[in-house]
């Protein structure tokens, strides 16, 4: 490696209004010796509306390319070049390219630094009007099959505020699905964050399903899914018949205790007390 190791710098772009650009990205692009863009087209017109050059310095590494770009980004990393990662919109890494590069540059022992920048993901969260503080990232989800209906049933029991990004075209077909395994829960559809155009649409599954199947939009659109309630916990007579049921099965008390707390989250030592009690017996205690 030559003595001034390179870096690779991953630079958060703007998600529709170009003046949430940051002076720190622009610098960051204006210093790079080489920029990685998912679309260079894209990039460039980014570059010539904040005045930086972009000359012969952009690469394209999209979804389909970044596994094979990576020996030469490595490349360039080691002669002391300074690699700058940009999307379309966003930042590198989130349902875009990067993620791959990342880590092909943490193992090859390169600096990786993050240029912080607009968020599509974050911005919806923020806006959705539903719970921030613990919530989960589920991108795109599959199209079609076992792949979709798995993910679906994890939506469906998870308790965190969900993001889901999704194409317009498949926005009310996914609102219909996930009606049907989550039931009517809260939802947020946020549609062009930052643009003119900009909207956030808050409600729930049902009134959602119904709005964009007879309205369809355009532009890029991002879900804020409200969580799943955690289960009420059992109460003093479901444990009882827990126990009675198991008991009446001609399970002893030890085997009642761990399948009782099993089922129902309880205390084993509550559900063997209780079934010692109902059997009318005084067997030493596991």
């Amino acid at each position: 490696m030559s003595a001034r190791a390179g870096r690779l710098v991953l630079v958060g772009t703007p998600i529709g209004n170009l003046g949430d650009l940051s002076a720190r990205a622009r610098a960051a692009l204006a210093e790079a010796d080489v920029i990685c863009c998912e679309d260079t087209r894209r990039t460039r017109a980014l570059l010539s509306a904040v005045g930086v050059g972009g000359g012969s310095r952009l690469v394209s590494v999209h979804e389909h390319n970044e596994v094979a770009r990576i020996p030469q980004v490595l490349e360039w990393l080691a002669a002391g070049r300074l690699v700058a990662v940009v999307t379309d919109a966003g930042l590198p890494g989130i349902s875009d390219p990067g993620e791959r590069l990342v880590a092909a540059a943490a193992d090859g022992g390169f600096e990786v630094v993050v240029v912080p920048g607009p968020s599509s993901v974050l911005a919806a969260l923020v806006a959705s009007g539903l719970p921030t503080a613990r919530f989960c990232m589920e991108g795109f989800l599959p199209r079609k099959g076992a792949p979709r209906r798995s993910r679906l049933a994890a939506l469906a029991a998870e308790e965190r505020t969900a993001v889901i990004l999704e194409a317009p075209p498949r926005l009310a077909a996914t609102l219909r699905d996930l009606l049907a395994v989550c039931g009517d829960r809260p939802v947020a559809v946020a549609r062009e964050l930052t643009k003119v155009h900009e909207e956030v649409w808050r409600g729930t599954l049902g009134a959602a399903a119904t709005r964009y199947d007879e309205h369809p939009v355009r532009g890029e659109v991002v879900l804020v899914l409200g969580g799943a309630l955690p289960d009420a916990p059992a109460s003093d007579e479901d444990i009882e018949a827990a126990v009675r049921s198991r008991l009446a099965e001609g399970a002893g008390p030890r085997e009642v205790a761990a399948s009782v707390a099993a089922a129902l989250g309880v205390s084993k030592r509550v559900a063997y007390t209780l079934a010692i009690e109902l059997r009318g017996g005084d067997e030493a205690r596991p």
